[in-house]
């Protein structure tokens, strides 16, 4: 027989022990929750499991865990060892290795496999493609696969339609039976820019492996109210669910806590006359270049606002949605109701050749037009000789191109 590997990690026991059915297999259904319970949460955390043999056994490692993933053919379980997301005693192992008593195996289990994603011809901003990966610049409000409350209207069901119609080739099937075939890794809802996806099976393994072995270089913009004390600043706080508040996290210093690290580096200052004709005083806001050295749900997010400086438009988190007069304009049009962020570079590996690739997706509109909108009235307020205008920094490690980004 077999059983759960015992470890002082409570949660991933608990876990683990929740996939298993009858007969020590993992259970479709449980698994398929677990992967619907991380995507309403943007988790991108594998799913994994541990056994530990309680004796002999005269039978292969791909053969074994067929036995326990039954939803899985012979084939993606030798492609998950292949890649590596199945070990041996800490070892990677092949598919003929023989299992023995007190041998330890720890797989990372992709989400089942399901049906069809319907094509919806949906407009796309392709930053790149060839016949393994895609690179889309994300519009805001566009979901990155269907969910429960959300079919359709993806950027999955999306990508489906251009593989039909346009270029070519489909979505590896990784991920097919939650609705997300392809999708590495996810954007908010209403965050914009860069997000990477897989056209096949050894793509999606080798590009997870980098972000799950923190591999890649993630880089986003984000809008913030107030002057960060410094140009740059590590920011170490481990992040939790809320205590209180099912939709948020925040900064936990208990045992709920997750080691969690973002570095800011603020590209621009901007002061701006303050409210009720200036009587206010100067407001003040930075466009900050953010690099994730982990990625936790809502990092950059939770992080910002601990520290002071809550993204423009993020009411979930102490920032506040700004009309185009709020920032400097003379209009009461609402600019910004959602959070000023944007995944603008990423960087990796690619999956097939270990070329080094690099992207910068140009920010949204609504965030191009509020930087350009604080830089304006910066300039007249510098120029008034009331505070110093518009003013750009480059501070050591900063990667982002701005003129690139559509911010020249």
């Amino acid at each position: 027989m077999e059983s759960p590997v015992d470890e002082s990690n409570d949660a991933r026991l608990e876990r683990t022990a929740s996939l298993l059915g009858a007969g020590g297999a993992i259970d479709r259904d449980a698994l398929f929750a677990i992967y619907e319970e991380n995507a309403a949460k943007d988790d991108e955390s594998p799913v994994t499991v541990e056994f530990e043999l309680l004796k002999d056994l005269d039978k292969r490692l791909d053969r074994y865990m067929v036995d326990r993933v039954p939803f899985l053919s012979r084939t993606q379980i030798q492609r998950l060892i292949e890649e590596e997301a199945i070990t041996v005693n800490g070892r990677v192992p092949k598919s003929s290795t023989k299992l023995r008593k007190g041998d330890r195996i720890v797989a990372t289990l992709p989400p089942p496999p399901s049906g069809a994603i319907q094509p919806e011809d949906i407009p796309l901003d392709v930053l790149y493609e060839d016949d393994s990966i895609i690179v889309v610049n994300k519009e805001a409000g566009l979901i990155v696969h269907p969910a429960r409350s959300h079919k359709s209207g993806t950027l999955v069901n999306a990508l489906a339609w251009r593989f039909k119609h346009v270029s070519g080739g489909e979505l590896s099937k990784v991920g097919e039976e939650f609705a997300r075939p392809g999708v590495v890794h996810r954007l908010d809802k209403f965050t914009s820019g860069a997000i990477v996806s897989a056209k096949n099976d050894t793509a999606h393994w080798r590009l997870g492996k980098q972000f799950e072995m923190r591999r890649t270089d993630k880089r986003y913009l984000a809008l913030v109210h107030g002057h960060p004390e410094r140009d740059v600043e590590t920011i170490d706080l481990p992040l939790g669910k809320h205590p209180t508040i099912k939709e948020k996290y925040a900064v936990r210093h208990d045992e709920t806590g997750k080691p969690s690290l973002t570095i800011a580096r603020v590209r621009e200052r901007y002061v701006i006359e303050g409210g009720a004709g200036g009587q206010d005083g100067p407001r003040r806001f930075a466009l900050v270049e953010l690099e994730l050295k982990t990625g936790r749900t809502h990092q950059i997010r939770v992080h910002l606002s601990y520290t002071g400086h809550p993204i423009v438009g993020d009411d979930m988190y102490g920032g506040r949605h700004s009309t185009e007069r709020d920032l400097g304009g003379d209009s009461d049009a609402m600019l910004m109701a959602r959070q000023a962020l944007h995944a603008t570079t990423p960087g990796f590996r690619h999956p097939m050749t270990e070329a080094p690739m690099r992207f910068t997706a140009p920010v949204a509109a609504d965030i191009r037009r509020a930087i350009d909108l604080l830089r304006a009235a910066s300039a007249r307020v510098g120029a008034a000789g009331t505070a110093a205008a518009a003013t750009r920094r480059d501070p050591p490690g900063a990667t982002i191109d701005l003129a690139a980004a559509g911010l020249a």
